[in-house]
C-alpha cells in the first residue's frame, strides 16, 4: 500500500477561518425559510463549502459538484422548489 505524503500547504489560520466561514454562511433551522431561494446566498454557500473540501482534502469529483451547483444558482438554472408542508 503507498501512503502519500500530504505536505501542509495551509496555516492553521487559513483552516479556522474557512470554517468560521462555512458556518456563518450556511443554510441551517433558523434561516432556511429567509435564505432558501436566495440564489447569493445558496450560491456562496457551495462555493464555501467546496473551499473548505478543498483545504481539508476532500474529494476532487465532490468539489468540482458543489462549483457546478453554484453556478448553476448563479444562473438562476435552478431554484428552491420550496418545501412542501408549507
Amino acid at each position: 500500500m503507498i501512503i502519500k505524503k500530504h505536505k501542509k500547504i495551509w496555516s492553521e489560520k487559513a483552516i479556522l477561518l474557512t470554517q468560521e466561514l462555512h458556518n456563518e454562511i450556511s443554510l441551517n433551522n433558523y434561516n432556511w425559510h429567509e435564505f432558501r431561494g436566495n440564489k447569493q446566498r445558496r450560491s456562496a454557500e457551495l462555493i464555501i463549502s467546496a473551499i473548505s473540501q478543498l483545504i481539508n482534502d476532500g474529494d476532487e469529483a465532490e468539489i468540482e459538484d458543489l462549483l457546478k451547483q453554484a453556478i448553476l444558482w448563479i444562473r438562476e438554472e435552478i431554484k428552491d422548489t420550496g418545501c412542501k408542508s408549507h
